[in-house]
């Protein structure tokens, strides 16, 4: 019972301390990017060629509906496949806010964020180059720009910003929380090598159960790769990995518009799990822990 108790207060102390610091980022954030999602699918339809390079910047935005967006718009043929797959890579949820509110793990953030838009960029324009070659022409002209639907994410973009981040903050919070409670829980009754034995120590083993956690369509996946890295769990290879494969809702969104084509969503998916485990294992030839 004392350790349950220990865990409990650990996890709301933990907690507690990073309410101000995700606040005040989903407020910056809430007012660069608030309601904008339109604006950025401009940007990606004007720049055509240019997609995946600047959706790669464009998807490390941590708000929650561009990657939906994104779906939306391929969906319509307004963007490419690559443009979409470095979205998806360089998505990275609520991963930049939980490491801003730990200053420690900065510069590993910057370091993930560098891992992650290079891969997104890469990739993009490998899968574009491709298509291109399979289907032995130019690619098509893109269609003309229709302007997409507000996206539907809970209703997540409040007309107040200050009540958007509010409402940011306490749904991570509580992600946080239950994540932080249960990973001390284990520990404290098992330890931490068993944790990590769970994982298992091997790198490799590890990426490929984080790309799995990743791609589920929650923030919460996100949250919970980030708290494993953060309390000493897997490596860093493993968390890019992971990462790298979380769209956040961008795969719920393709599959809902992209009905009548869902071996085409099912082999993206499959895709966008195999590119993650590869970006992981590059990332662990740099041996960044």
């Amino acid at each position: 019972m004392d350790i349950f108790l220990d865990a409990l207060k650990d996890a709301c102390i933990d907690t507690a301390l990073v309410i101000p610091i995700l606040y005040l980022a989903y407020l910056i954030v809430g007012y660069f990017s608030h309601n904008n999602n339109e604006k950025y699918a401009r940007i990606l339809h004007h720049t055509k060629k240019a997609g995946p390079l600047v959706g790669a910047f464009l998807g490390c935005v941590p708000q929650c509906g561009f990657s939906s967006v994104m779906s939306k718009l391929y969906s319509s043929k307004v963007v490419t496949l690559g443009t979409l797959f470095a979205v998806f890579i360089a998505t990275s949820d609520e991963a930049i806010p939980l490491m801003i509110s730990q200053p420690q793990f900065i510069p590993k953030l910057l370091l993930l964020l560098v891992f992650k838009v290079s891969f997104a960029i890469i990739i993009g324009y490998l899968i574009d180059f491709i298509v291109y070659l399979c289907e032995r022409r130019k690619p098509p002209k893109l269609e003309k720009y229709h302007e997409p639907h507000h996206h539907e994410h809970g209703e997540c973009c409040a007309k107040n910003i200050f009540l958007d981040a509010l409402k940011h903050t306490a749904i991570i919070v509580a992600y946080v929380f239950v994540a932080t409670l249960l990973i001390n829980i284990i520990i404290g009754y098992a330890g931490l090598e068993s944790l990590q034995k769970l994982f298992t120590g091997n790198v490799y083993t590890q990426i490929l159960i984080a790309c799995l956690i990743g791609l589920i369509p929650n923030c919460a996946a996100s949250v919970f790769i980030v708290e494993l890295y953060m309390a000493g769990v897997i490596q860093f290879a493993a968390l890019v990995g992971g990462l790298c494969a979380g769209a956040g809702v961008g795969l719920i969104v393709l599959f809902m518009i992209n009905k009548k084509k869902i071996w085409n969503n099912i082999g993206i998916t499959i895709l966008l799990y195999v590119l993650a485990v590869a970006c992981g294992i590059l990332t662990s030839l740099f041996n960044i822990v």
